[in-house]
C-alpha cells in the first residue's frame, strides 16, 4: 500500500500494553496503519513482569526484551526511543515530543502506564531512595548492592517482596516494612500470607508488619529509616513500593476526561473518539487495572476497533492473580477473604509448604487462595467465572481437578482439554489456550520452542512451560509434542536419556558394548562421550563395572586440581569442616617437606595446598594418609564438601547439633560420583551461617527438627534452593539426602548440576519421588548406600598401593 494512503497511528508509550496493541493490530491487518511509537526510555519494549529476575541476576536484560530493534524494522514500525510526548494538539491532531518533534496522527493511543507512589516522608529525595518500576531502577539497586550493607523495602506487596528477594540474593541485608498486618493483603488471606512470611524469613529477609515509617534519615546519602515508634533501622538503600498511580497528566493537559485515570468507554476510546487509552493509565467503568490480563483484553479491543470492527467492546475483567513470589507459587481469585453467607474449605500441609482455601457460597465456588502449589488455579478460576454448580464435586473440590472430576489417575492433558479456549495459559504474555491451539494449527508447530516463537507463551518467567506443552500434546499428540533429545556428542545420534535407558535395558556393562550396541560413529568416542558413558555405567552397575581412568578428565585421573602453571593443588577431606591438631601438624609437615608454596583455607572449610608437583603427589598423599586423612575429591564430579556451623554445641542461637549432622552426612556420602560436583551444608539455625540455601542439598535446623532444601548453587548465576520438606529426626535427614542424591545420579545428565536438573524436571516431580513416596524413597536410599560400599575407597590409598601409578611417573630419558 502507498505510504501516503495509510492512516497514521501514533502510540504514546513503548511499554507492554501499547506494544501489545500494535502486535494485535499487525496480526489483524498488517500494512493498514502507519505506526509510530514514542517511548520515554532509551530502549526497546521489555517485560516489566521480569524485572524481579533481572534484579536477582537470574536473567539478563536481553532475555526480558519482548520486541528488539530488529522487530520494529521488520514490521515497519517507527520507534522514537528516549523522546517522550509532552503535548497533544487535538484540533490539529498532532503530538509534540521533548526533542521538539511534531508528529501528526489519525488515531492516537495513550499507553503512558503508571507512576510509582512516593510517600511524603522527610528524606524521600535523598540519594539511595529508589522505586521499582523500570530497568533504570534495577540498575540503581544493583549498583547500590555491590557495596553491600542494609536495605529497607517500604511496602510488602508483590513488588516490594520481589525487590527484597532480589536484593537479598545480591548479598544485602533486607528488612521489609509493611503498614498492614499481613503481606500481599490484596492477593493472600492471613494464613497464606503467614506462610509466605515464614518462607521469606527462612531466606534471611526480616519482616516488620503493622509498622509505619516516620522519616528517611541522612544528609548526602540515606543512612537509615525512622519508624513511628522512634526505632531507627540502618539502611544505605531504601526501596519504596507502596503502590502506583495512573499516569494521566498528558491526557489531562490535553483536556481529556480524567478521574483517577484516563476515562474510556467500552470501545476503549477516551472523551475524544480519535484517542484511545490502554493499560494502567486507563480507567474503565471506574476501575484502573494493574494486572496484565485486563491489559491484553483492552489491547485486543482497540486493535479490533482500528480495523473497523465497531462491535468489539471491552466489558471489564474478572481477575485472578497467578504469581511466583521468591520461587513460591501463589494463586488467588474472587472473594478469597469471604463475605456474609460464605463458608471456607481449607487444606493445610505445612510439611510440604502447601495451603488451599476455597470459599463457597451455596453450591458455587466464589473465591480461592492457593499457596505452594497453584496447578489447579486455572480450573478453580473457570468454576468461579462460570458460576458452575458443584454438586457431587463439593466434597473432593479442595483436592484439585484430577480427584474432584475423575479420580487421581486423570491425565494432565485431559485437564487441559477441559479448559475453555479463553483460559489463560501464560500470564506473563496473556496467551490463551485458544491462541496457542490456533497458532499450532496455522503454523504446524511441533515443539515448545516453536510455540514460544509464535505466541510468546512460556517465554517470560517460564512457569507455564509444562502447561503449554500439555496444550501442544493435546493438539498434536503426546509423542509428537515431546521435544527431540539432543545428541550426546558428534559420535552418536542418541541423547543422554536414550543412552542411559539402553545401558539398563540391554544390560550393557562396558563402554565398548555401549558403542557397538548403539552404532557409535567413531571407534573410541571422544572427550565428551567417554566421561559421560563411564559415569552412566558406574551408576548403573555398581560393583560390576570397573571405573576407566582414561575416560576421566585430567583432574579426576590425577586426583588433584591442575593449576595454570602445571602444578596441582591437594585438598584433604575434613569431615564437616572439623580438624585436629594432629591433622594440622601433618599438613604443616607436608608443606615443609615438599616445599609447597601456598596454603589456603577454602570456602568449603578445608585446607588447600597449592603448587604440588605431579611426581610428588603420591608421596604427599602417603604422608597425609598416615595421619588418617583421605582425598577431599575437590577435583571431581563428586561429593565435595559438607559445610557446617557450630550449631547448638557452641552457638547460643543454635537449635540442633549441626556439626554432628554434617559429619554424619559426609561420612555417608564421601566418595560418591555424580553428574557434576555436589556440595552439602548444615546450618544450626535459620540464620543459616553455613549457607545451606545455596547448596545442592541443604539442611537448616529449626526447633522441631530439620528443614531440607535442594537444587541451590553459588557461582556466576546464584540460585537459592527450593524447599523440599521438613523432617524431625537425624535418620530422616540421612535417608532423604541419600534418596535425593541417588535420584539425581540416576536421572540427571552428565555435567548437569542439581539446580538446572531440578528446574528441568520440576520441584513437584522431585517431591513426588522423595517426599510423597516413602517406599520409593527407601529404595533410592538403599541403592545409594549399596553403591557406596564400592565407592568409598580412598583413591589416594589405591595409588599409593600401586593402582594407576604410571600416571605419576616421569618419562625416563632416552639416549640418542
Amino acid at each position: 500500500m502507498d505510504m501516503s494512503l495509510r492512516q497514521r497511528l501514533v502510540v504514546v508509550g513503548n511499554g507492554m500494553a501499547g506494544m501489545r496493541t500494535v502486535e494485535e493490530l499487525l496480526a489483524r491487518a498488517p500494512g493498514l496503519w502507519q505506526v509510530t511509537v514514542f517511548g520515554a526510555e532509551p530502549r526497546p519494549n521489555y517485560n516489566r513482569i521480569l524485572l524481579s529476575p533481572l534484579l536477582a541476576g537470574e536473567k539478563s536484560f536481553d532475555q526480558i526484551v519482548i520486541n528488539d530493534l530488529t522487530w520494529y524494522r521488520d514490521h515497519g514500525v517507527t520507534l522514537h526511543a528516549n523522546d517522550p510526548v509532552i503535548a497533544i494538539d487535538r484540533d490539529r491532531r498532532t503530538v509534540t515530543t521533548a526533542s521538539g518533534m511534531v508528529q501528526a496522527y489519525d488515531a492516537l493511543l495513550l499507553a503512558t502506564g503508571s507512576n510509582p507512589i512516593l510517600l511524603p516522608l522527610p528524606g524521600r529525595d535523598l540519594p539511595g531512595v529508589v522505586t521499582f518500576r523500570d530497568a533504570d531502577d534495577v540498575t540503581r539497586m544493583t549498583e547500590a548492592a555491590t557495596a553491600g550493607g542494609e536495605a529497607v523495602v517500604i511496602g510488602g506487596g508483590l513488588l516490594g517482596l520481589e525487590a527484597a528477594y532480589g536484593l537479598a540474593k545480591l548479598g544485602m541485608g533486607v528488612t521489609v516494612i509493611h503498614l498492614v498486618d499481613r503481606l500481599m493483603e490484596r492477593q493472600l488471606d492471613h494464613a497464606a500470607a503467614d506462610l509466605l512470611r515464614q518462607e521469606l524469613e527462612r531466606r534471611g529477609i526480616r519482616i516488620r508488619l503493622s509498622t509505619q515509617t516516620n522519616a528517611i534519615l541522612g544528609t548526602d546519602q540515606v543512612t537509615g529509616v525512622e519508624l513511628a515508634t522512634g526505632e531507627v533501622l540502618p539502611a544505605r538503600l531504601v526501596v519504596m513500593t507502596v503502590g502506583i498511580r495512573p499516569n494521566a497528566s498528558l491526557a489531562a493537559s490535553a483536556g481529556l476526561t480524567v478521574e483517577r485515570g484516563v476515562v474510556v468507554a467500552d470501545t476503549m476510546a477516551t472523551s475524544d473518539p480519535a484517542i484511545f487509552a490502554v493499560g494502567e493509565c486507563a480507567q474503565h467503568r471506574g476501575v484502573c487495572y494493574g494486572l496484565v490480563a485486563p491489559l491484553w483484553d483492552m489491547a485486543r479491543t482497540i486493535a479490533d476497533q482500528l480495523v473497523g470492527r465497531a462491535e468489539a467492546v471491552y466489558t471489564g475483567s474478572q481477575l485472578a492473580t497467578r504469581l511466583k513470589v521468591t520461587g513460591v507459587e501463589v494463586f488467588s481469585a474472587g472473594a478469597f477473604d469471604g463475605r456474609d453467607g460464605t463458608e471456607a474449605i481449607l487444606l493445610t500441609d505445612p510439611a510440604r509448604n502447601r495451603y488451599r482455601k476455597l470459599v463457597l457460597e451455596g453450591d458455587r465456588l466464589v473465591g480461592a487462595v492457593l499457596y505452594g502449589d497453584a496447578a489447579d488455579g486455572d480450573w478453580y478460576f473457570s468454576l468461579i467465572k462460570a458460576g458452575t454448580p458443584l454438586g457431587a464435586m463439593r466434597d473432593l473440590l479442595v483436592f484439585g481437578e484430577a480427584i474432584a472430576t475423575g479420580g487421581s489417575d486423570a491425565s494432565p492433558t485431559a485437564a487441559v482439554a477441559a479448559l475453555p479456549d479463553d483460559a489463560e495459559i501464560c500470564g506473563c504474555n496473556g496467551v490463551t489456550k485458544g491462541h496457542i491451539l490456533a497458532a499450532i494449527a496455522k503454523h504446524q508447530l511441533t515443539t515448545l520452542d516453536d510455540v514460544k516463537a509464535y505466541t510468546k507463551a512460556a517465554s517470560g518467567c517460564g512457569g507455564c512451560a509444562a502447561r503449554v506443552e500439555q496444550v501442544l500434546a493435546l493438539a498434536i499428540g503426546e509423542a509428537a509434542a515431546a521435544p527431540a533429545e539432543k545428541p550426546l556428542c558428534k559420535c552418536t545420534d542418541h541423547g543422554h536419556d536414550h543412552v542411559r535407558a539402553a545401558i539398563r535395558e540391554q544390560g550393557l556393562t562396558s563402554i565398548s558394548q555401549v558403542m557397538r550396541a548403539l552404532d557409535w560413529k567413531t571407534d573410541d568416542g571422544c572427550a565428551t562421550c567417554r566421561p559421560a558413558l563411564n559415569f552412566y555405567l558406574l551408576i548403573a552397575w555398581p560393583g560390576i563395572y570397573r571405573d576407566d581412568p582414561q575416560s576421566r578428565f585430567i583432574n579426576e585421573r590425577a586426583h588433584a586440581n591442575i593449576q595454570k602453571d602445571g602444578t596441582f593443588s591437594v585438598v584433604p577431606r575434613m569431615w564437616g569442616g572439623v580438624t585436629t591438631a594432629a591433622e594440622l601438624r601433618a599438613i604443616a609437615d607436608v608443606v615443609d617437606r615438599y616445599e609447597i608454596p601456598e596454603v589456603k583455607v577454602t570456602g568449603g572449610q578445608r585446607i588447600d595446598l597449592f603448587g604440588v608437583k605431579k611426581e610428588d603427589l603420591p608421596a604427599v598423599w602417603a604422608d597425609l594418609n598416615a595421619a588418617g586423612m583421605v582425598s577431599g575429591h575437590a577435583y571431581g564430579k563428586a561429593l565435595r564438601t559438607v559445610k557446617t556451623c557450630v550449631g547448638s554445641t557452641w552457638c547460643r542461637f543454635g537449635t540442633q547439633d549441626s556439626t554432628s549432622m554434617g559429619i554424619a552426612l559426609e561420612r555417608m556420602t564421601w566418595g560418591s560420583w555424580h553428574p557434576h560436583k555436589v556440595k552439602l551444608a548444615v546450618s544450626g539455625c535459620p540464620r543459616n551461617c553455613a549457607e545451606a540455601t545455596i547448596k545442592d542439598f541443604g539442611v537448616v535446623a529449626v526447633d522441631s527438627g530439620w528443614e531440607l532444601h535442594i537444587g541451590g548453587n553459588g557461582g556466576i548465576h546464584v540460585r537459592a534452593t527450593d524447599f523440599l520438606c521438613k523432617v524431625t529426626t537425624d535418620d530422616e535427614v540421612l535417608e532423604y539426602c541419600a534418596a535425593f542424591l541417588q535420584l539425581y545420579r540416576e536421572e540427571a545428565r552428565y555435567l548437569e548440576r542439581t539446580a538446572p536438573w531440578v528446574v528441568r524436571v520440576g520441584l513437584a516431580y522431585v517431591k513426588a519421588r522423595i517426599v510423597e513416596d516413602p517406599a520409593g524413597r527407601a529404595e533410592l536410599a538403599a541403592r545409594f548406600r549399596h553403591a557406596q560400599t564400592f565407592a568409598q575407597v580412598d583413591p589416594w590409598a589405591e595409588i599409593i598401593a600401586g593402582r594407576n601409578a604410571a600416571e605419576f611417573r616421569s618419562l625416563d630419558p632416552v639416549e640418542a
